[in-house]
């Protein structure tokens, strides 16, 4: 069971044939739209309303009743504290009374190890870079094992996902009806509208946007907020028709991914000067679904003389939330028998890094 933000997700997975039995991800688009982001009690509501009819329709789509199942898995954080406690405490209870093993997972573990599962045979062992960009988190973490790893970029301010959505309700631009104003505004980018080139008269290289990439020394660190800023700048200083929006928004689209490519080059050169080969870069979480970050980061990769050549990107349904990966993620534990208590908390601030450390 997956319920950390705005989706509510049941799957059943068979974790010794890797077969997805079932995958139900139910969205909250219409029910949040109205606010322009996520509403934490909307959304704890929404998690509350579907949950019951998601538990129903995988064990349906599955062909399965409830006593099949060996074991229930959550995700235990991090996320947004109501909505992770949904779905924590339904699959305590349900776990409890029909005497079944539990196991909480980490959210950005799951995501990390989705190609696993969806892309088996891509990626071939360990370590192997993953870059995690989503509504709530930018992260480049080196994966050791299934459970050890390492940070080594992160935001300081506001995810990725979080600037799209953003700059697509400052561009006005309408929301997708069932992915949202992240994939709108890419939608929108890829509109062939042909528009001139904008003259070079702001700071480079994103016209008309007046931002340069920051951070240039420090390669640890993402931030987004001071794109947003510069998109909010332009939108406010006068009117503007559909080409200039278009324009404003392929900026931001490009300026976004520049970031990550030049965080992942420093990455790469940290791996280099510690001896660490990775064999694979793994993009997962609901902003690689897009196509031109994909194509950039292929072509970017494609440039690094040392640099893993192995791209991998689950099928989009899997890279956005789910909880499928949240049963693949939890597998070697209930293999060990390494279960969770049924008084088990949720956890809204728990770090990638921090699994093997004792827990409350």
């Amino acid at each position: 069971m997956e319920s950390s933000a705005d989706d509510t997700a049941v799957a059943i997975v068979d974790g010794t044939t890797k077969k997805i039995l079932s995958n139900v991800v139910m969205k909250q688009h219409d029910d949040q739209n109205p606010y322009g982001g996520i509403h934490p009690f909307v959304a704890i509501q929404c998690h509350q309303r579907n949950l019951p009819f998601a538990i129903r329709r995988a064990l349906q789509e599955a062909q399965m009743t409830v006593h099949d199942v060996d074991g229930i898995a959550f995700t235990r954080g991090p996320g947004m504290a109501g909505c992770l406690a949904v779905s924590v405490n339904a699959a305590k209870a349900l776990a409890a009374a029909l005497q079944k093993p539990i196991v909480g997972v980490n959210h950005m573990q799951a995501h990390a190890l989705t190609p696993q599962l969806t892309n088996p045979g891509e990626v071939d062992g360990y370590p192997f870079l993953t870059l995690l960009i989503s509504g709530g988190h930018t992260m480049i973490v080196l994966a050791n094992s299934c459970k050890t790893f390492k940070i080594l970029a992160t935001s300081v301010d506001i995810a990725i996902g979080n600037a799209f959505d953003k700059a697509a309700r400052m561009l006005d631009i309408v929301p997708d009806p069932k992915k949202g104003y992240g994939a709108a505004l890419e939608t929108f980018c890829r509109e062939e509208t042909p528009i001139e080139d904008v003259p070079t008269t702001r700071l480079q290289p994103f016209p008309p946007l007046s931002y340069k990439l920051p951070n240039p020394l420090q390669p640890e660190l993402f931030s987004f907020a001071g794109l947003t800023a510069a998109v909010q700048r332009v939108v406010e200083s006068g009117e503007m028709d559909r080409d200039q929006r278009l324009v404003i928004a392929r900026s931001f689209q490009r300026a976004a991914i520049s970031q990550l490519t030049l965080k992942l080059k420093g990455s790469l050169d940290w791996c280099n000067k510690n001896g660490v080969k990775p064999k694979a870069l793994v993009a997962s979480g609901g902003v690689a679904s897009n196509m031109e970050l994909r194509q950039s980061i292929r072509k970017f990769l494609d440039e690094q003389p040392d640099g893993p050549k192995s791209l991998v990107f689950p099928p989009p349904e899997f890279c956005t939330d789910n909880a499928a990966m949240i049963a693949w993620a939890s597998m070697h534990r209930f293999e060990n028998g390494d279960f969770d208590d049924y008084g088990v908390l949720s956890l809204p601030k728990w770090s990638i890094e921090d699994l093997e450390k004792p827990l409350p």
